[in-house]
C-alpha cells in the first residue's frame, strides 16, 4: 500500500448515517441490515459525532436484566436518541491527506473510524478495515510468493 496515496483511495464514500435526534431503534436497525460498526452522526452534511457496534452494545448492557422484558428493550431504543450515546470530539481528516496521516490517528488515539471531511462536510469514512482490505487487495511480487511457498 502506497501510504503518501490519498485517503480517498481507500475511504468508504457511501455511508448510512444518522441525524443526532434519531432514536436508538433507527441505529440498532442500521447495525442489524448493514455489516458496519461505526454510523456517522450528522447534521446536514457536518459530523457531529460517531455511534460505534460498542457503544451501542454497551448501552443495551447497562439496563439488561435476567428477565428483561423485549417490550422495555424497544421503548428505550425507541426514547434514547444517537446524540446521547454518541462519541464527540472526533479526529477528522480530508481526502486529499496521505494514508499515513490515517495511521497516525490510529496508532496515536486508538480510534477504529475517521470521519472523511472536505469545506466541512463529511465525504466518507476510514476504518482500520479499510486499511486491511487495502494491504490484502495489494499484488504479491512473484519473488516474494516463491519464497513464501518454498518454506
Amino acid at each position: 500500500m502506497n501510504v503518501l496515496a490519498p485517503i480517498s483511495t481507500i475511504m468508504t464514500a457511501k455511508l448510512h448515517t444518522v441525524n443526532p435526534e434519531d432514536s436508538l431503534m433507527m441505529v440498532k436497525e442500521i447495525f442489524d441490515n448493514h455489516k458496519i460498526h461505526h454510523i456517522p452522526v450528522v447534521r446536514y452534511k457536518h459530523i457531529e459525532g460517531i455511534v460505534s457496534k460498542t457503544d451501542f452494545l454497551h448501552f443495551l448492557r447497562a439496563f439488561k436484566s435476567n428477565e428483561m422484558d423485549k417490550f422495555i428493550d424497544e421503548t428505550r431504543l425507541r426514547s434514547w436518541k444517537a446524540e446521547e450515546i454518541m462519541t464527540k470530539g472526533l479526529a477528522k481528516v480530508e481526502s486529499t491527506d496521505p494514508i499515513r496521516t490515517a495511521l497516525e490517528v490510529f496508532l496515536v488515539n486508538r480510534f477504529h473510524a475517521i470521519p472523511v471531511v472536505d469545506n466541512d462536510e463529511l465525504v466518507g469514512i476510514v476504518t482500520t478495515f479499510d486499511i486491511i482490505r487495502a494491504i490484502e487487495d495489494e499484488p504479491i511480487p512473484l519473488e516474494n510468493y516463491k519464497k513464501a511457498k518454498a518454506v
